[in-house]
């Protein structure tokens, strides 16, 4: 079993998403499989969550939640005046 370095994978990996895990593989002298399990483990990686993002998007959520309910209630007030003077004006 092989040892690639940090900096090879990450080359790899540009280079079969450039021509093709096939080529790349043909070409680095590596495996198929190999260089598809490295690209199936950088998905996994990158699909987790940051946690600082995830805070910030908690926050963010928290701040549009609150802006909805403040424009909620002003659309309230201005239906409620839109009837009284749709009355006055029937008068």
């Amino acid at each position: 079993m092989n040892k690639y370095s940090k900096e090879f994978k990450e080359e790899a990996l540009n280079l079969s998403d450039e021509i093709g895990v096939k080529k790349a593989a043909s070409q680095l002298g590596l495996q198929y499989y190999t260089l598809a399990e490295w690209r199936k483990n950088r998905k996994a990686v990158t699909k987790l969550p940051d946690p600082a993002t995830n805070a910030e998007q908690r926050a963010r959520i928290r701040e549009l939640e609150r802006e909805n309910n403040e424009l909620r209630q002003a659309n309230e007030i201005l239906k409620d005046a839109l009837g009284f003077f749709a009355k006055d004006r029937k008068k």
